[in-house]
């Protein structure tokens, strides 16, 4: 071979070498269509996936009827499917992660509160238990986080028994295994009772000082936290609906304040880029209305179209919650995902990052339901025994029956069964001249969260036994039943409130006790919506200079849903807590019948 030649052959060798590396770095930087495996060592991206869910709402067993259900297809309802249940979750979870070595698991608020009886007697003790043996690595807080007050959630943090009730199983409460993060959430030291603030041990965190002076407010837990992701630095940041502070009772908020969520994640995402963070996604308690009913669907409507237009673009993902909702829905460059509630769905998030510059470029996801096919996880099995003997010769204690189940479902005018009966509960409970003499009871439909069902009769059309836990389950937030004086002035100043109420669109109609009636019209202006003339109690009108007793929920006094004029109340006297209340009711008149629903009249 002449010396050409051999040139030519080693040229053409490097050619084609050259052209195989080319092609290789070509693939290499191709994003991955959805899959969610890792990509080999050297490649130039690292593939993430975020399992995440929202609103579980402490249900450790599977719920029953449409709470326990999904629809799978076209329509409302179509194709519905069993669904939830934390043993079935954490077996679906685990399934998942299997699917990618990278994957973090996020929760979007509302984790535990309002809770069932299983997980409610226990301070919600076995939800955190169960969330972290389930594989939760970050949450944001929500507001039904903050029922028992701050102090009580940062004990859910920190670990250490109930200052009151103490470790009611009988073994240490190690505290939450996940991150709960809180960016628009501040806490004054200086404005909490030193006492309280003493005992719950809390402790501004390096990154619970972002925008405050490090004398100042402080973020309750950090605002953000970084998760290294083989090699590439991910960003997390947790926020909270800031109208928490009008729907949760105030007496557990003192010190207390909740920033504008836009706001505080900019704020934040700026403190994530300066330390180097390119891939940043955001977990919020707040949401939108879903106008599909596909779980995978998007047209929504709601808050978190502006907040997520108002977030910074360095935001990739948006985890939200709190509207009970499911969708997938891309808006700006942001994707923004929500799983429905109750631990029904898990949304499987996929995201490509490009190893050298730490941006994501590509992303999408799914949601997966939790259906009940699948093998419960042993260990949260076992977790579940053990706190049940606590709590079954209570909660499976009968303490009444039903004629039909009583729902929460409202009538045009708002106004519900269920609603009707517990009212009524309220006014027997507190009409004795030793128990307040109230003569109008109310309370607020947010607090009712499940419908009082029973246990179907052995005898066809038989009475429906009613258990502590099924009314637990209705009224699970521990609110005290009080007493106080209104002016009928201010009877009808409240009532106006129901209608402007901080969530875009929603009322809170107070339900109501017999004997009380009152019309009113949405067409009216702003608060004259209230037929003043109309309102009459035991059949005769309400004088607005007159003085009434009226009970209620400690929540509602305080003025929680935005009731400020409730705050008006005067000479308070507690009668008990709600449910027991409630449920000396059902003990006295069982078999109990559905409210009649005809108190409040809505014109047109």
């Amino acid at each position: 071979m002449t010396c050409t030649r051999r040139w030519l052959a080693l040229l053409a060798s490097l050619l084609v070498l050259l052209l195989l590396a080319t092609l290789a770095a070509c693939a290499t930087r191709t994003p991955a269509a959805g899959g969610s495996a890792a990509a080999p060592v050297g490649t130039n991206w690292v593939d993430l996936q975020l399992l995440a869910f929202n609103d579980f709402h402490g249900t450790l067993e599977p719920a029953t009827g449409g709470n326990g259900r999904v629809g799978v297809g076209a329509g409302v309802g179509a194709g519905a499917v069993e669904a939830g249940g934390v043993e079935f979750l954490a077996s679906h979870i685990a399934r998942l992660k299997a699917e990618s070595p990278n994957t973090i698991v996020v929760a979007a608020g509302d984790s535990i509160g309002a809770s069932t009886f299983l997980s409610g007697m226990f301070h919600d003790e076995p939800t955190i238990e169960a969330l972290g043996e389930a594989g939760l690595q970050i949450a944001t807080v929500g507001n039904h986080e903050f029922d028992e007050g701050w102090a009580e959630l940062y004990r859910m943090q920190k670990g250490g028994c109930h200052p009151v009730d103490g470790c009611q199983d009988g073994t240490p409460f190690a505290g939450a295994r996940f991150e709960y993060l809180s960016a628009n959430v501040r806490l004054d030291p200086a404005q909490v009772d030193p006492q309280l603030l003493a005992r719950s041990g809390w402790r501004p965190s390096p990154s619970t000082s972002l925008g405050a002076g490090s004398s100042g407010p402080q973020t309750l837990f950090p605002a953000t936290t970084v998760r290294e992701i083989d090699g590439v630095k991910v960003g997390f940041i947790g926020l909270v609906v800031q109208a928490t502070a009008d729907i949760v009772s105030p007496a557990g908020l003192r010190g207390v304040t909740f920033r504008p969520e836009a706001e505080a994640g900019n704020e934040a995402a700026a403190a994530l880029v300066r330390q180097g963070v390119r891939t940043i996604i955001v977990v919020i308690h707040e949401g939108g209305d879903a106008a599909t009913a596909d779980v995978n669907g998007c047209g929504i409507t709601g808050p978190i179209i502006d907040i997520a237009n108002g977030l910074s673009s360095e935001i990739d993902v948006i985890i939200s919650g709190h509207t009970h909702n499911a969708y997938i829905c891309t808006i700006g460059t942001k994707l923004v995902t929500s799983a429905l509630s109750l631990g029904r769905l898990v949304t499987d998030v996929d995201l490509r990052i490009d190893r050298r510059t730490g941006d994501v470029v590509s992303k999408s996801a799914r949601n997966v339901v939790v259906t009940r096919d699948v093998a419960k996880a042993a260990a949260i099995t076992a977790l579940i025994e053990h706190y049940r003997p606590f709590y079954a010769t209570l909660g499976n204690r009968a303490v009444g029956t039903t004629t039909v189940p009583l729902t929460r479902a409202a009538n045009a005018a708002g106004e519900s069964a269920l609603g009707d009966v517990i009212a009524d509960a309220f006014l027997e409970a507190t009409m004795g001249p030793l128990t307040g003499g109230a003569v109008l009871a109310f309370t607020n439909p947010g607090g009712i969260r499940a419908d009082l069902v029973g246990q179907p009769s052995s005898a066809p059309g038989g009475p429906r036994a009613i258990t502590f836990s099924n009314a637990f389950d209705t009224l699970p937030f521990g609110n005290r039943v009080v007493v106080r004086t209104l002016t009928g002035d201010a009877l009808i100043r409240m009532l106006e409130q129901q209608f402007d109420n901080p969530t875009p669109g929603e009322r809170k109609i107070l339900q109501v006790s017999a004997g009380f009636s009152y019309r009113y019209d949405l067409a009216r202006p702003r608060g004259q919506r209230i037929d003043g003339t109309s309102l009459t109690l035991g059949g005769r009108p309400v004088e607005r200079a007159a003085r009434y007793r009226v009970a209620s929920s400690d929540f509602i006094w305080n003025g929680g849903d935005a009731f400020t004029v409730a705050t008006e109340g005067t000479a308070p006297l507690d009668i008990g807590s709600d449910v027991d209340v409630f449920v000396e009711a059902l003990q006295k008149h069982s078999p109990v019948a559905p409210g009649p629903q005809n108190r409040i009249i809505r014109t047109p």
